[in-house]
C-alpha cells in the first residue's frame, strides 16, 4: 500500500477494501454507500464518538445509528477496527449462515448495532426516538454540575431513507422539539438504485430540513477537515437537531463503477475490484487489515477510561441522590418499581363502559405508579384516552412532561417509540385507531423483530365504532397483526380484561404488545376470573357436561355469552372461551389447553368481529366462523350488528348446525 497515506486516510480505505472484499465473497451486499462515507465514519468514530466496545451497553455511550442499512460492511468494520466482538473471520462471513454479520445490521444479532434497520427512513425516525429519550431522561435525572445523561445520537443516512414517507414524519417532530443532541450525516451522493436521484426528486433537502426547524450544514464527504469541522458546529448547538449533507461519490475507489448505480447494490466484481486496490495502493490479499490502521481506530482504551470516569461521576450522584440513582438504574435496566401491580384499576359489576375508557383508567394508575412510562398518540388523544390528566407533554424547551402528541404521524410515532424502548430507560405507549396501525406496520413489524417494549394502543377496534363507516372500520387488521411474529395482541372483552392487558404489556420485555379496544360500552368480568386472561385464553362460563365450545374476543364475548344462555334455555350446554391473546394461549401447556378448548369438544364455534380466517386453528375444519369477511358500512353500530349477523342468535345456530 502507499506509503503516504494518512492514518486516516488508511483506515478508511481499509473500510473500503473490507467492504468491497466482503460483498464479492458473498456475491451479494451494497459497497457503494461503505466505500463513498468511509472518509466520514472515520472521522466521526475516531474524533467523536463515545462508546466503549468492551461494554457495548454501557448507559452514557453515544448512539450510532446506520439508517441505509443496505451498506452495513460500512457499520461492521467500524465494530471490527473499533475492538467489538466482531471477528474478522465474521466479516468474512458477510451474510452467511450463523454469523454475526448479517445482510442489514440486527441489533439483537450484533455487539454496538443499536437498532435494526434496513427498510429506508426507519433508522433515522429511530434515531429520534433515541435523542428524544436521552433529553428526556437527562431533564429528569441530571442535577447541577452531575450530567449522568449526556450524549450523542449520530445518524449516517442515504438519499433512500430521505425519501421515504416517515422520514418526514419523524424528522419533523424532531425540529419541532429542539433535538440538539441528534446529528445526521447525509450521504449525499445522488445516487440511487434506478440511477441518479433526479429522476425521482426535484427538491432542496436542506432547505426542507432548515424548514423543519433543524440546523444545515455542508462538507466535502471526502475532506476529513470539513467534515471534523461541520461536525463540531453541530455540537455547538444545542437547540436544534443538524443534517450534514456530506458530497461523496458511491463506491468511492471504484475506478469503473464509482459514481454510478452500478455500485449500489451489487458486488463491484473480482477485476474491479483487483484494479481498484492496484490503482489506490492497496495490496491484492483479501481482507487486509493493516495493523496501523487497526491501532489508529481501536477504541478500547479510551472507552474504557470514558466510562471509568462515567462510573466515578455515577458514583458521586449515587451518594448524593441515591433515590433517582435507583430510578435511574431500574429504569435502565427495565425494572418495574416494587408493589407497581397495586396501581392496577379494578372495575366492578356497575362499571360498564368502552374498553378504552377503562384503560384511560388504568393508565391513571400506571402511569404515576411507574415513572419510565411515557405516552402519546397520533392525534386522537381524546378518543385513544391515552393522556393522564396533571402529567404535561414534552415541548420544546421543557421536555419534561409525560406525554408526546405526535401529530398525524402514525408511522413515525411507531418508529420514535421503538427509538425510545431501544435506548432504554423508557416505557413508551402510543395510541391511534386500528385500522391507522396500516399506515404504522412497518413500525410495529421492526419492534417485533428488534424484541423491544413498545405498547401500541389501537382503539375503535372493529364495526363497532359504527357511522365513521368502512374506511375506519377495521376488518383484517386483528389478523393482519397477529400474523407478525412476537407481536402480541390482546383484544379485552372487558374493563377488568384490559387493566389485564396492561399488565400483560408492562411484564412483557421481549416484543411489543397491540391493545386493542372498543369505543362501545362493554359489561364487566369479575375481576378475579379476568385475571384467565394471562394466559391468553380463559373460560368465563362453562362446565363439566358442555358439549360446545364458544370461542370468543373483545366485545364479541357478550354475544357468545348471550348465545349460550339461548342455548342453556334449549338444554345445550356450551362453554364460552374469551380469547383476548392467541400468543400466549399459544404458549401454554398442552394441560392447561385441554382444560380450556377440550379436544373432545368437536363442536366449536367461533366469533370475532374481523375476518375469520385463522379461527380454523383453533376451531378445525368443521367448527363455524363467525365474523365479516367483507368490509363494514356506516350506521349505528347495534345495526350493523345484526346486519351482518354477529347476534346471539346466530352464535345459537352455528352450535345447533353441528349436532
Amino acid at each position: 500500500m502507499s506509503d503516504n497515506q494518512s492514518l486516516p486516510q488508511l483506515s478508511a480505505n481499509t473500510i473500503r477494501f473490507l467492504a468491497a472484499d466482503a460483498v464479492q465473497a458473498a456475491n451479494s451486499g451494497h459497497p457503494g454507500m461503505p466505500m463513498g462515507m468511509a472518509d466520514a465514519a472515520v472521522v466521526l468514530w475516531h474524533n467523536f464518538m463515545k462508546h466503549n466496545p468492551k461494554d457495548p451497553k454501557w448507559a452514557n455511550r453515544d448512539r450510532f445509528i446506520l439508517s441505509a442499512g443496505h451498506g452495513s460492511m460500512l457499520l461492521y468494520s467500524l465494530l471490527h477496527l473499533t475492538g467489538y466482538d466482531l471477528s474478522l473471520d465474521e466479516i468474512k462471513n458477510f451474510r452467511q449462515w450463523g454469523s454475526k454479520t448479517p445482510g442489514h445490521p440486527e441489533n439483537t444479532h450484533t455487539p454496538g448495532v443499536e437498532t435494526t434497520t434496513g427498510p429506508l427512513g426507519a433508522g433515522i425516525s429511530n434515531s429520534v426516538g433515541f435523542a428524544l429519550a436521552e433529553a428526556w431522561l437527562a431533564n429528569k435525572f441530571n442535577k447541577p454540575g452531575i450530567d449522568i445523561v449526556d450524549h450523542h445520537t449520530y445518524v449516517i443516512c442515504g438519499d433512500g431513507d430521505l425519501q421515504e414517507g416517515v422520514s418526514h414524519e419523524a424528522c419533523s417532530l424532531a425540529g419541532h422539539l429542539g433535538l440538539g443532541k441528534l446529528i445526521v450525516l447525509w450521504d449525499d451522493n445522488k445516487i440511487q438504485i434506478d440511477g441518479s436521484t433526479d429522476l425521482a426528486n426535484s427538491e432542496d433537502t436542506l432547505k426542507r430540513f432548515e424548514a423543519y426547524g433543524w440546523q444545515t450544514l455542508s462538507a466535502d464527504g471526502h475532506n476529513m477537515a470539513e467534515i471534523d469541522a461541520a461536525l463540531k458546529t453541530a455540537q455547538s448547538i444545542a437547540d436544534k437537531p443538524t443534517i450534514i449533507a456530506c458530497k461523496t461519490i458511491i463506491g468511492k475507489g471504484s475506478p469503473n463503477k464509482q459514481g454510478t448505480s452500478s455500485s449500489h447494490g451489487s458486488p463491484l466484481g473480482d477485476d474491479e475490484i483487483a484494479l481498484s486496490k492496484k490503482e489506490m495502493g492497496w495490496p491484492a490479499e483479501k481482507f487486509v487489515v493493516p495493523a496501523e490502521a487497526r491501532g489508529y481506530m481501536d477504541a478500547c482504551d479510551s472507552g474504557e477510561t470514558q466510562q471509568t470516569a462515567w462510573n466515578e461521576l455515577f458514583a458521586t450522584y449515587s451518594e448524593k441522590h441515591p433515590a433517582e440513582a435507583a430510578e435511574f438504574t431500574a429504569a435502565m435496566a427495565g425494572d418495574l418499581p416494587d408493589n407497581w401491580e397495586d396501581a392496577l384499576a379494578t372495575f366492578g359489576p356497575d362499571d360498564k363502559m368502552a374498553t378504552r375508557a377503562a384503560s384511560g383508567k388504568v393508565l391513571a394508575g400506571l402511569v404515576p405508579a411507574i415513572p419510565a412510562m411515557l405516552g402519546g398518540s397520533a392525534d386522537l388523544t381524546g378518543s385513544n384516552k391515552t393522556i393522564v390528566s396533571g402529567t404535561g407533554h414534552v415541548a420544546n424547551g421543557d421536555i419534561s412532561g409525560r406525554y408526546i402528541y405526535y401529530g398525524v404521524r402514525e408511522h413515525g410515532m411507531a418508529s420514535i417509540m421503538n427509538g425510545l424502548a431501544l435506548h432504554g430507560g423508557v416505557i413508551p405507549y402510543g395510541g391511534t385507531f386500528h385500522v391507522f396501525t396500516d399506515y404504522m406496520r412497518g413500525g410495529m413489524r421492526l419492534s417485533a423483530i428488534s424484541h423491544q417494549q413498545v405498547i401500541y394502543v389501537l382503539t375503535h377496534d372493529s364495526i363497532g365504532l359504527g357511522e365513521d363507516g368502512p374506511t375506519h372500520q377495521p376488518i383484517e387488521h386483528h389478523m393482519a397483526l397477529r400474523a407478525i411474529p412476537n407481536l402480541h395482541l390482546v383484544r379485552p372483552a372487558d374493563p377488568n380484561e384490559t387493566a389485564q392487558a396492561w399488565k400483560i404489556a408492562l411484564e412483557r420485555k421481549d416484543g411489543p404488545t397491540a391493545i386493542v379496544l372498543t369505543r362501545q360500552g362493554l359489561p364487566v368480568i369479575d375481576a378475579e376470573l379476568a385475571k384467565g386472561a394471562q394466559q391468553g385464553a380463559y373460560v368465563v362460563a362453562g362446565s363439566d357436561n358442555d358439549t360446545a365450545v364458544i370461542l370468543a374476543t373483545g366485545s364479541e364475548v357478550e354475544i357468545a355469552l348471550a348465545g349460550r344462555d339461548q342455548l342453556a334455555a334449549e338444554g345445550i350446554s356450551a362453554r364460552v372461551v374469551s380469547m383476548p391473546c392467541w400468543e400466549l394461549f399459544d404458549e401454554q401447556s398442552a394441560e392447561y389447553k385441554e382444560s380450556v378448548i377440550p379436544s373432545n369438544i368437536t363442536n366449536r364455534t367461533s366469533i370475532e368481529a374481523g375476518v375469520t380466517m385463522g379461527w380454523q386453528k383453533y376451531i378445525g375444519l368443521n367448527g363455524v366462523a363467525i365474523g365479516i369477511d367483507h368490509f363494514g358500512g356506516s350506521a349505528p353500530y347495534e345495526t350493523l350488528y345484526k346486519e351482518f349477523g354477529l347476534t346471539a342468535e346466530a352464535v345459537a345456530d352455528a352450535v345447533r348446525s353441528q349436532g
